[in-house]
């Protein structure tokens, strides 16, 4: 199976429109969406933006009913009320609809997770590290893949507003060794990347962030990922 990742979001509305034509075209088989939604630099007071861009994102929901949801820590930072880089002092409110009406247009409730697997790769917002299911998930579980997907899927907020967690974690930068790493690929956004990079079992996917001035960080680029295989390629 072929999977679209839809990387970090952070108020680009067109980004739906741009993946709705790829799952068209038949390039992939489904969409995997890394959330982030919310925010932006200097988007705070946008409330219109926000609002587009969670309509965006549940009118590609509807439309392409079997996509799988990550979610993001700047949405669930509205949701648990904690504040992060961005925060929008007026959109908590609708944010909290919207993502309400994203789970209500879902055929089932659990393709809104934190984790999701299809064949040989994992999808999450950062990553799944080791030492964070070393430490949350019971040891008998750990070589059950599905187990530990769905252990920590039930998870709240003090297991999950953690630097370890599958929101949070950059492997990236810390080194950190990946759960099932050289089994597994991992496909995660989180932490902006120039271009779509793999290092050590780590798909970074976040090349549509950008620096304060707006000005695109990564080359913009949809990763189109071979669930089986764990081959994949960039398309525009």
């Amino acid at each position: 199976m072929k999977a679209l990742v839809i990387p970090d979001v952070h108020l680009k509305p067109w980004m739906f429109e741009r993946a709705s034509e790829l799952i068209k075209e038949k390039e992939a088989d489904l969409a995997v969406c890394l959330m982030d939604i919310a925010d932006d630099w200097r988007q705070q007071f946008n409330l219109d933006l926000y609002m587009q861009t969670y309509d965006a994102a549940i009118g590609f929901a509807k439309m392409h009913p079997n996509t799988l949801w990550c979610c993001g820590n700047h949405d669930l930072s509205y949701l648990w009320q904690r504040k992060v880089t961005g925060h929008s002092p007026i959109a908590a409110r609708t944010i909290c609809e919207k993502m309400k009406q994203l789970r209500e247009s879902l055929p089932d409730e659990k393709q809104l997770a934190y984790v999701h697997r299809i064949g040989s790769v994992l999808f999450s917002h950062a990553g799944l590290a080791h030492k964070f299911v070393r430490q949350y998930v019971p040891a008998e579980q750990y070589d059950n893949i599905d187990a530990v997907i769905e252990t920590i899927n039930t998870f709240g907020v003090e297991e999950m507003w953690s630097d370890l967690s599958p929101l949070w974690c950059r492997p990236q930068y810390d080194g950190s060794r990946l759960y099932k790493q050289g089994e597994l690929l991992q496909a995660a956004g989180h932490t902006p990347v120039p271009f779509l990079a793999l290092h050590d079992g780590l798909l970074s996917c976040d090349v549509f962030s950008t620096y304060r001035n707006r000005e695109p960080i990564g080359t913009q680029t949809f990763p189109i990922i071979d669930t089986e295989t764990k081959e994949f390629r960039g398309i525009k």
